[in-house]
C-alpha cells in the first residue's frame, strides 16, 4: 500500500475553519506531530510518497480532500473552497503514475474527505463542501465501473468522514449527532463517546485503527468491539479542523 502525503505549510494557523474557533497554533508542533502520523503509517507497512510542497497553501497539508482513488481510478476532486483548488495540481501529478484520472468539474465540487467507501458503495456527505453536482458527477464516472454513490445528509460538521468511519470487516464508527447510522448499509455500529464528537474519524491500516488520543472513552468502545487501536497525538493539527484520514491519500 502507498500513502501520499504533503508537508505542513508555514501558514497552517490561517487554515479554512469552518466549524471550530482559531486558537493559537504552534505550527513547529503540529509538524512533529504529522511526523509522527507519517512515520506510523510507515510502520503499518505502507510506503510513503511525498507530494509536492505548497508552502503557500495553509491546508496542503489535508491531502485527502484532493482526490479519491479506487482501484480502477483516481477522481481528482474540485474544493468546496475556492483557496484550496490549485492543490489538486500536484496530487493530479503525483497519482497519474499510479491510476488513470478523472475530475470533477465546475459547477461541481467535491472534496474526498465526503467520500467513504463501503464494499463498492460510496457515500457521499451532501456537505458545504461536496455539492449535488459533484456528487452526480461521481456517480456517472463510477457508475459504468460497478459503483454505487449515495448522497448522505449530514449536519453540524465539515465532511462526512467527520461523522463516520468504517473498520473493515462491519464496523461503522459514527457520531449519529452529525450523520444518521442508518443511512449505511449493513454495518456494526459502534457511537462515539458522548463528549468526544470528533472521535468517529478512524483510519484502519493493516488490521490497526489509528484513532486521536484525545478520544479514550471511544478507543475503549472500539477496543470492547474487538477492534485493535493506537492513539496518535494530533491535538496541534485538529485545532486546524484535521482528522487522521485527510492527512493522507492511502491506496493499493
Amino acid at each position: 500500500m502507498i500513502a501520499l502525503l504533503r508537508e505542513v505549510s508555514p501558514h497552517l494557523a490561517e487554515c479554512e475553519l469552518s466549524y471550530l474557533g482559531r486558537v493559537p497554533l504552534d505550527v513547529e508542533r503540529a509538524r512533529g506531530q504529522h511526523a509522527r502520523y507519517a512515520a506510523q503509517l510507515a510502520a503499518l507497512g505502507l510506503g510513503l510518497e511525498w507530494l509536492e510542497p505548497l508552502p503557500a497553501h495553509a491546508d496542503g497539508v489535508f491531502v485527502e480532500d484532493t482526490a479519491l482513488v479506487l482501484p480502477e481510478v483516481a477522481v481528482i476532486a474540485r474544493p468546496g473552497i475556492a483557496s484550496r483548488r490549485e492543490e489538486v495540481r500536484s496530487t493530479a501529478a503525483g497519482l497519474a503514475a499510479h491510476r488513470p484520472l478523472a475530475r470533477i468539474r465546475a459547477p461541481g465540487t467535491l472534496e474526498g474527505g465526503d467520500v467513504l467507501r463501503i464494499g463498492r458503495t460510496l457515500y457521499v456527505g451532501n456537505s458545504g463542501r461536496s455539492n449535488r453536482e459533484g456528487i452526480a458527477q461521481l456517480g456517472a464516472l463510477l457508475g459504468p465501473l460497478g459503483y454505487r454513490v449515495r448522497a448522505v445528509p449530514m449536519r453540524d460538521c465539515l465532511h462526512l468522514k467527520s461523522a463516520a468511519t468504517f473498520i473493515p470487516p462491519d464496523i461503522l464508527v459514527v457520531n449519529p449527532a452529525w450523520v444518521e447510522p442508518g443511512a449505511f448499509e449493513a454495518c456494526t455500529v459502534v457511537e462515539v463517546a458522548e463528549d468526544e464528537a470528533f472521535a468517529a474519524n478512524t483510519l484502519t491500516l493493516g488490521g490497526v485503527t489509528l484513532l486521536s488520543a484525545a478520544y479514550p472513552e471511544t478507543e475503549r468502545r472500539l477496543q470492547r468491539a474487538g477492534i485493535a487501536t493506537r492513539a496518535l497525538d494530533v491535538s496541534e493539527l485538529q485545532k486546524a479542523e484535521a482528522a487522521l484520514t485527510c492527512m493522507s491519500i492511502v491506496f493499493d
